[in-house]
């Protein structure tokens, strides 16, 4: 697919598709867990068939799993039934001789079943592309070092830390150009953690390194959407703008209507229901009222496409899913 000319399809379409980060939520209707879901590239890829053919929505997304790739790298991470992988613990602290630090290769563990799953996948999926989840350079090291661990490194190790996001720089853009080689359209990168930071420290530690990451992988038929769930967007703009995504991807922590003026007409901007208040514990009720709040505020902006705030959780109840993208059409049937 030529995602350069989806997008801006997108754009200049009067009535636009919701495009929510939802994945996860499969397990219900497949009757498996997390752990099975995670385990199984088989899997993986029947629930995002799953999500495409009971949902209108504008991309299929894979799956928002930001303990993957820190995984590769040693980490341990705690699995669950019904809750996404967390990563515990630290493989990289200020005496870590990181000459020393191995890279994996971009399919080791974890890694190899997601790619793989997008592999089995997009033959499934042809009326919207497909797009990789994978995590941003900042949110890996933090993961890597633990996140309180890292904000202090950034003042007392600048240069271990520069170190080290060149490390998992190299690595997210071989594991980007593998989901690229599998077929996908493109990927969501997710870069939470860069969110925190002050907009000196993003424009430093973050920016840059997701900037080489875009510059490495994104052309006309393969485009990187950004996330950033962070409360620091609007300080941190001009860093953020000039990654130079097709996409961009902002959290509810962020007014949308506050976001938009800031950004270039020709990308796209999407968000921000709450995926734990809303799509996770609201009601079918309060979901469609909060999806019509966001879309009277910010539908005027072309670039605008309405989605959750960030990873839908997988227990939402699908009836508040449906309540998302019913709510989509009634707006945009009415205007």
């Amino acid at each position: 697919m030529n995602v350069a000319k989806w997008v801006s399809d997108t754009i200049a379409s009067p009535a636009k598709k919701g495009f929510p980060v939802l994945s996860f939520p499969a397990i219900q209707k497949m009757d498996v867990t997390v752990r099975d879901l995670i385990g199984s590239a088989d899997l993986q890829a029947e629930a995002m068939r799953l999500v495409a053919e009971s949902t209108p929505s504008a991309a299929s997304v894979s799956f928002m799993d930001l303990s993957v790739e820190a995984e590769s790298f040693g980490s341990r991470t705690v699995l669950s039934d019904d809750e996404v992988p967390t990563v515990v613990g630290s493989v990289v602290d200020e005496d870590t001789d990181m000459e020393a630090l191995a890279v994996p290769e971009a399919t080791d563990g974890r890694c190899g079943l997601y790619v793989e799953a997008i592999r089995k996948v997009v033959p499934l999926i042809e009326d919207r592309p497909v797009f990789a989840g994978m995590i941003g350079p900042f949110s890996l090291a933090g993961r890597l070092c633990d996140v309180n661990e890292i904000m202090l490194l950034c003042y007392d190790e600048p240069e271990l830390v520069e170190s080290l996001l060149e490390k998992v720089s190299a690595f997210l853009v071989e594991y980007a150009k593998a989901f690229k080689e599998a077929g996908a359209d493109g990927v969501v990168m997710a870069e939470p953690l860069a969110g925190l930071l002050s907009p000196d420290l993003a424009a430093q530690f973050s920016g840059p390194y997701v900037k080489a990451i875009v510059e490495a992988v994104q052309d006309e038929g393969f485009g990187v959407v950004y996330h950033n769930c962070g409360p620091g967007v609007i300080k941190q703009i001009d860093s953020i703008v000039s990654n130079g995504a097709m996409g961009y991807h902002f959290g509810n922590a962020i007014d949308m209507a506050d976001v938009l003026p800031l950004m270039p007409s020709d990308r796209l901007v999407m968000g921000n229901v709450d995926p734990a208040a809303e799509f996770r514990h609201g009601t079918p009720e309060s979901v469609r009222a909060k999806t019509l709040e966001v879309l009277e505020s910010c539908a005027s902006y072309p670039n605008f496409v309405p989605s959750s705030g960030c990873d839908i959780p997988p227990m939402s109840p699908w009836e508040n899913i449906d309540a998302f993208f019913d709510a989509v059409d009634e707006f945009y049937d009415k205007n």
